[in-house]
């Protein structure tokens, strides 16, 4: 099937300038044009996926770049690509760990605050009662484990 752009940004889930980008920055090497127009088909639509999840991600855009000239190599970069994509989702994995400690630390001054607001005070928080009520120990805590 084919797409204008504006279909081609809804279907994605982009706007039409970063189409546009990605298409001057090289980043999408089989667009077709008819009378100068840009025109998607499916597969344009999947790249474009991608190279908005590796953006998303953090890849940088040189980054980027080398997959998509690897892509146009073929079978012939295969496993080049896929060490591109293994990496990144080991970035991804790591950027999780992270954000889910910061998620738990939050989740703890969640509770902390609901406590002192509930009693009116600070003093009235045991660290203790924490893991009681949740089954985990404080972010912070000196004896809690990875």
């Amino acid at each position: 099937m084919s797409y204008t752009i504006s279909e081609a940004a809804e279907k994605v889930g982009i706007p039409a300038t970063t189409i546009r980008y990605y298409d001057k920055e090289g980043l999408l090497p089989n667009i077709k044009r008819k009378n100068g127009i840009r025109v998607f088909e499916d597969i344009d639509l999947r790249l474009m996926g991608l190279l908005t999840c590796l953006k998303d991600t953090g890849m940088p855009i040189k980054r980027i770049r080398e997959y998509v000239e690897l892509t146009k190599k073929g079978d012939a970069s295969l496993q080049e690509r896929y060490e591109i994509i293994k990496a990144q989702r080991r970035f991804v994995m790591d950027q999780i760990r992270q954000l889910q400690f910061y998620l738990e630390e939050l989740d703890f001054k969640d509770w902390y605050y609901n406590k002192a607001l509930a009693a009116g005070t600070e003093k009235a928080i045991s660290f203790d009662d924490y893991e009681k009520e949740t089954g985990r120990k404080a972010p912070d805590d000196p004896n809690r484990k990875g």
